[in-house]
C-alpha cells in the first residue's frame, strides 16, 4: 500500500524521525531558517540573492530579482523529487529574456488595453510592452525589481518577506505603491502568497504569482498529459489582443469546461476561435465561488505518471489558464533542457484582465486608507 506524501511526513515528525531512502526523497523538517546566497549582480552593480527554504517535505529557492520563485521541489509518490518550477540558472537570463518565469507581478498582473484607463476624471497612459497594450504591469513590471527580503521561522512555518515600493508614475502608474509580498511554507509543505499594498494616491492594483508548471519536473516535455479542473461555469472571451470583450460566456460545450478533471491536451487543438486568437489557452476564468474572505479550493491539477498533485486556493475571483503558447525552444531551463511550447501552464489567481476598463468587472480600484490584501494557498501531495 502507497501512502500518501502528506501521511508519510506526518509520521515521521511524529515520531521525531525523518522519512528517508536512497536518492534525495521526501522528509520530514520544521521551521528550518532560510539560508541567502548571493546570485549574482545586476549591471549597476546591484546585488541580488536566493534564499533557500525547505519544510514539509517542499523545498524552495526564492531571488530577490522579481520575488522570482526560481525552482521549487515536491516528491512524486515514491518520495523522489523534481523541481516543478521552470526557470534559468543564471541572472543574465532572467534580466534579458525571461517571458515571466516565477515571478512576482506587478504592478497590475494581467493586460490592460492600449496601457490606458481612466481613474476620477484622468487618462492615465502606462508602459505599453505587449503589442498596443500593457502587460504585467509595463516594460519594467515588479519582476524586474529588486526586492528587499526578511527570512523569519514562525512556529512549524518559514518563508520570507519581500518589500519593495514603487514610486508614483513608475510605469505611467498613479502613487507611490507600498508592496509587501509573504511567501510561507507550512509543516505540510503548502506554498502561501499572502499580498498586501498601500498607496497614497488612487491606483489599480492586481498582484499575482507566474510560476511555469510542470508537475513531470522543469525540462521533461509537454503537459498536455495534465489533468486539470477549475471551478468555474464561465470565461472571459477576448479580442485579437487577448484583452476581454466584456462577455462572460459560458463553458458548457466548449473547450473551456474544465468544471470536471480532463487531460490538457484533449481539446487544445479544436478548432474554437478563441484556441485560434491564443494559439492554446490563454484566458480568465469566472470563478464560481466569486470573492471570498478567505482562499477556497478553485483548481486542481495532476500528472498521474508522477501522482505529483497542486491545488489552489485563493480569495480572487478568477483564474488566468495559461497553456505554454508561446514557448519557442529559444529558452535553455535550469536542468539545460530547451523549453517549447506547451513545455508548461501558469494558474494566476487575479482581478480580471483589463478590470480598469470594464465597469461589469470587479473593480481593482485602491485608495489612499485602504489596504489591498488577497492569498493564494498551493497545496501539494503525490
Amino acid at each position: 500500500m502507497e501512502l500518501s506524501r502528506r501521511t508519510v511526513i506526518a509520521s515521521a515528525a511524529a515520531a521525531g524521525v525523518a522519512a528517508t531512502a536512497v536518492g534525495g526523497t521526501a522528509h520530514a523538517s520544521g521551521g528550518r531558517k532560510p539560508v541567502k546566497e548571493l546570485f549574482g549582480k545586476l549591471a549597476d552593480g546591484t546585488k541580488v540573492y536566493r534564499w533557500s527554504l525547505e519544510n514539509g517535505g517542499t523545498r524552495m529557492k526564492v531571488l530577490s530579482y522579481g520575488g522570482v520563485v526560481q525552482s521549487l521541489e515536491i516528491p512524486d509518490r515514491r518520495g523522489r523529487y523534481a523541481n516543478v518550477s521552470l526557470g534559468f540558472d543564471n541572472l543574465d537570463d532572467y534580466v534579458a529574456r525571461s517571458p515571466h518565469f516565477g515571478a512576482l507581478i506587478g504592478r497590475y498582473g494581467n493586460r490592460i488595453a492600449k496601457g490606458r484607463f481612466t481613474l476620477d476624471g484622468k487618462q492615465y497612459q502606462l508602459s505599453v510592452n505587449d503589442g498596443e497594450n500593457s502587460l504585467h504591469g509595463g516594460a519594467l513590471g515588479f519582476d524586474y525589481r529588486v526586492w528587499d527580503v526578511e527570512p523569519f521561522t514562525h512556529g512549524s512555518d518559514t518563508g520570507l518577506v519581500l518589500h519593495y515600493t514603487s514610486v508614483d508614475g513608475e510605469m505611467g502608474y498613479p502613487g507611490t505603491l507600498k508592496a509587501k509580498v509573504t511567501y510561507t511554507l507550512t509543516r505540510h509543505g503548502d506554498w502561501r502568497i499572502d499580498y498586501e499594498a498601500t498607496t497614497d494616491k488612487a491606483t489599480v492594483v492586481n498582484l499575482t504569482s507566474h510560476v511555469y508548471w510542470n508537475l513531470a519536473g522543469e525540462g521533461s516535455g509537454t503537459i498536455e498529459d495534465h489533468e486539470l479542473s477549475i471551478a468555474a461555469s464561465r470565461f472571459t472571451p477576448t479580442d485579437a489582443g487577448l484583452i476581454p470583450t466584456g462577455e462572460l460566456a459560458r463553458v458548457s460545450g466548449t473547450p473551456f469546461d474544465f468544471r470536471r478533471a480532463k487531460p490538457i491536451g484533449r481539446d487544445i487543438r479544436d478548432a474554437h476561435p478563441q484556441l485560434v486568437t491564443a494559439k492554446g489557452f490563454d484566458h480568465n476564468w469566472v470563478l464560481d465561488k466569486g470573492i471570498t474572505d478567505r482562499p477556497e479550493h478553485i483548481a486542481t491539477l495532476r500528472e498521474n505518471a508522477s501522482g505529483r498533485t497542486l491545488r489552489i486556493a485563493t480569495d480572487q475571483p478568477g483564474l488566468q489558464f495559461y497553456s505554454g503558447n508561446f514557448l519557442d525552444g529559444t529558452l535553455t531551463g535550469t536542468g539545460g533542457s530547451l523549453y517549447r511550447q506547451g513545455d508548461a501552464l501558469c494558474l494566476e489567481t487575479q482581478h480580471f484582465p483589463d478590470s480598469p476598463n470594464q465597469p461589469s468587472f470587479p473593480s481593482t480600484v485602491l485608495r489612499p486608507g485602504e489596504t489591498y490584501r488577497t492569498s493564494t494557498v498551493h497545496s501539494f501531495d503525490a
